[in-house]
């Protein structure tokens, strides 16, 4: 695919950013250099780097980024990126996240945590289940044909509400309340009927973020991007216990 922007190549991080002590050290000298004159030396011009990261512009990049973020969510070493004033400020004149992640409501899975992103990095989509309506759909195609997202990532979770609530339904045979009921039956055809109780739960929760997926793909206009290879749409899954997001495709 080619490159729209050939002068910001990415380059995946290979290190911890440095740190503060740099700084000290400098504003230290030059109140030395006070005390031995009586006053200051000129500042010496300060570097500017870039407000916004250069952006992965490929799907095994924005993937690759994704994967290092969620390493460091789950070994306790997060940066927390791009929350600075100087991004702030440049984020108000448009925004190009890397990836568009379609998750579950549930509270304890926040995509920009759980893969240690900041402001303009990710769009997010968020309904309980991951299930699709049109509001949806339409703001998973926003990400990718107006904002150029090259990855789609349905992530689900284990132990999953919205899922266990489908297969109790399922199995009791009693409704849920309306709206509840309408997640149910959306997510009704990806019940795994050759297990039970919680494994049958566990293995719904995957085969949910499956069909989810397959759907997403098969939409023409994403489908014609993912041909050219400008764009992919994968399947994950993020477990509770380990904070580890793994890829189920």
């Amino acid at each position: 695919m080619s490159n729209r922007n050939p002068a910001r190549v990415y380059v995946p991080p290979r290190g911890p950013r440095p740190r503060l002590p740099q700084r000290v050290s400098s504003r230290r000298r030059a109140l030395l250099r006070v005390g031995a004159t009586g006053a200051a030396a000129p500042a010496a011009p300060a570097t500017t780097a870039p407000a916004v990261r250069p952006r992965p512009a490929t799907p095994a990049q924005a993937w690759w980024e994704l994967a290092a973020g969620n390493r460091r969510w789950r070994t306790y070493r997060e940066r927390h990126p791009d929350e600075t004033p100087a991004v702030r400020r440049a984020l108000t004149s448009g925004q190009r996240p890397f990836a568009v992640i379609l998750g579950c409501v549930d509270s304890r899975v926040p995509p920009e945590l759980v893969f240690d992103q900041g402001l303009g990095d990710l769009l997010t989509v968020r309904s309980a289940g991951q299930v699709l309506d049109e509001a949806v759909l339409g703001s998973v195609a926003y990400g990718v044909l107006e904002l150029s997202a090259p990855l789609v990532l349905v992530l689900g979770h284990q132990s999953c509400g919205a899922v266990r609530a489908a297969v109790a339904a399922e199995e009791s045979g009693e409704p849920l309340p309306t709206h509840i009921q309408y997640l149910a039956n959306q997510i009704a055809p990806a019940i795994d009927h050759s297990l039970a109780g919680d494994a049958r739960v566990d293995a719904t929760i995957d085969a949910n973020v499956r069909l989810v997926r397959a759907r997403l793909a098969a939409e023409p206009d994403l489908a014609a991007r993912m041909a050219s290879g400008q764009l992919a749409v994968v399947g994950a899954r993020y477990e509770l216990t380990s904070q580890l997001v793994h890829r189920l495709d």
